[in-house]
């Protein structure tokens, strides 16, 4: 077993904030050394929670859309990291799904990462994600968005693509307008 193979092995038995977990523990992730993109997202929505497959919702439907992929291409794990701030599904409130555990990130993240020395692209999707990768003073994820060209063409955050932001994407057509054109010809180069 190689060392990536023992540690996801690892996170999928972790057990950590199960006290928390409404549904209980189910880290959902996919990962292989040869990942040349990176998807770092919050945490599994309820559905994803049900079938252990990573944005097997409406928010990945929309996610490959914006991105020009295939389920075929987003799923295969030499190709597409999937990784949430939180492995498993939150829980939720009467605004939506509650933040990531808190536990997840420092425990998991850092020597996940390690082991994705091929990544070429990290999409950044959502303020818990943005928060981590995008240190300093605290944006919004509109202002994070906005400023989308200082990570080019490493490092590009994105909003959440669920359903509950279609205001957000109204109010933002620069989005698909000017970020998601560029971003479908990059995807395409980095998967070349």
């Amino acid at each position: 077993m190689s060392s990536l193979a023992a540690l996801l092995a690892e996170v999928r038995a972790c057990t950590l904030c199960a006290e928390h977990l409404p549904l209980g523990p189910r880290p959902v992730l996919q990962m292989h050394a040869s990942a040349r993109i990176l998807i770092a997202s919050q945490a599994p929505g309820r559905k994803v929670h049900e079938t252990g497959i990573p944005f097997n919702d409406v928010s990945g439907d929309r996610l490959r859309e914006w991105l020009g992929m295939t389920p075929d291409v987003f799923y295969d794990a030499r190709k597409v990291a999937l990784m949430g701030m939180g492995f498993c599904f939150p829980g939720s409130s009467k605004a939506g799904d509650l933040p990531p555990r808190p536990e997840c990130a420092p425990a998991w993240r850092q020597s996940l990462l390690a082991h994705l020395p091929n990544v070429r692209l990290t999409l950044v999707i959502g303020q818990y994600a943005q928060a981590y990768h995008f240190p300093g003073p605290k944006a919004s994820v509109t202002e994070t968005v906005q400023a989308w060209r200082k990570g080019w063409p490493h490092t590009v955050p994105l909003p959440h693509p669920s359903p509950r932001n279609r205001l957000w994407l109204k109010r933002n057509p620069w989005f698909e307008e000017e970020l998601l054109p560029e971003l479908r010809v990059l995807v395409r180069e980095v998967l070349a």
